[in-house]
This record gives C-alpha cells, sequence and structure tokens, in this order.
C-alpha cells in the first residue's frame, strides 16, 4: 500500500496587523504544532509557509498559507494537487 501524505493546513492572514490575532489562530496552531514535533516551518511554495515531516509512518505537511484568507484555497488546491493529496 503507497504511502498517504497528509496535509495540515492553518488558516489566517498575512502581516504584522493579524499576527497574535483571532483572525490567525489557525497559524498559531500550526506554530504550536511544529514547535512540539520539533520541525520548523520554513520551505515556501505558491504562496505557502511550509514544513515537512514523517509521523506514524506517514508524510505529514503543514501549511500556512500567505494569502488572505478568502484566497487561501488556491494555495492549498496546488500544493494537494503537487503532492497528490486527496481531500478526507
Amino acid at each position: 500500500m503507497p504511502d498517504r501524505s497528509v496535509l495540515i493546513v492553518g488558516l489566517g492572514n498575512p502581516g504584522p496587523d493579524y499576527e497574535l490575532t483571532r483572525h490567525n489562530v489557525g497559524f498559531l496552531a500550526i506554530d504550536y504544532f511544529a514547535g512540539e514535533i520539533g520541525q520548523p516551518i520554513t520551505s515556501e511554495k505558491w504562496q505557502g509557509l511550509f514544513a515537512r515531516t514523517r509521523l506514524s509512518g506517514k508524510t505529514v505537511f503543514l501549511l500556512k498559507p500567505q494569502a488572505f484568507m478568502n484566497r487561501s484555497g488556491e494555495c492549498v488546491a496546488r500544493f494537494a494537487t503537487y503532492f497528490k493529496i486527496e481531500p478526507e
């Protein structure tokens, strides 16, 4: 059985105006999770910051789209298509 990748997306709005607001709770959750597993969010692709790691035998991507929330779908769709990640 092939390895199925998992994509965990944290939504938020870019920029310092939203940094520690309720609008960025998704970004904060991804940052917290990345810190807990020791995997910094350092890569960039399609207007998104991401990290890739392995957990429980699966490839796991943590993604923070860097477009405003109402435009995040474009980044998520391109990312999921490129890495062949099906929605669940």
